[in-house]
C-alpha cells in the first residue's frame, strides 16, 4: 500500500535493497520471498531477484532523497525482517546503516521495527484467513 507512493526507480532500488537485507543474515527464506513476491505485486513490476554481490549499498540509499520516501522504506524493511520471526544481528547490523544514512534516531529505529513486527503479525494472521 505505502510502496505506490515511490518513483519507479525508488521502487526498484527498494527491491534490490529488501532482497539485500532479506540475504544479509544468509538466509533468504520462503517468508521473506513471500513477502518481497507481495511488494512486487503492489508495485506492479514482475519478480525479480538480484546478485547480493553486485548491490551497491550506499548508492541504492542514495537514491531515496524525501523524507517520505526514506521512512516508506524503512517501514516495508521492518515487516520483512520480522516476517521470519528472527531479527538477526547481521540484519540488526543493517538496519541501523539504513537509519543512520536516512538520519533516523534510534529511538524512531525502535518505532518502525514495532510496527513493522505488528505489520508482520497482521500479514501472516491474513494468510490464515484467507487459507480458512
Amino acid at each position: 500500500m505505502l510502496l505506490m507512493k515511490l518513483k519507479t526507480e525508488e521502487k526498484f532500488a527498494f527491491l534490490q535493497l529488501a532482497q539485500y537485507i532479506a540475504q544479509s543474515d544468509g538466509e533468504y527464506g520462503l517468508k521473506e520471498k513471500e513477502i518481497i513476491g507481495e511488494y512486487c505485486i503492489e508495485m506492479g513490476i514482475d519478480n525479480f531477484e538480484i546478485n547480493k554481490e553486485l548491490i551497491k549499498f550506499d548508492e541504492i540509499l542514495n537514491i531515496f532523497k524525501s523524507e517520505t520516501s526514506q521512512r516508506i522504506v524503512m517501514l516495508s524493511l521492518m515487516a520483512l525482517i520480522h516476517i521470519d520471526d528472527h531479527f538477526g544481528l547481521h540484519e540488526h547490523k543493517t538496519m541501523t546503516q539504513v537509519a543512520e544514512k536516512f538520519n533516523l534516531s534510534a529511538k524512531t529505529m525502535h518505532a518502525f521495527s514495532i510496527w513493522g513486527k505488528s505489520a508482520s503479525a497482521l500479514y501472516e494472521q491474513g494468510l490464515l484467513l484467507i487459507e480458512g
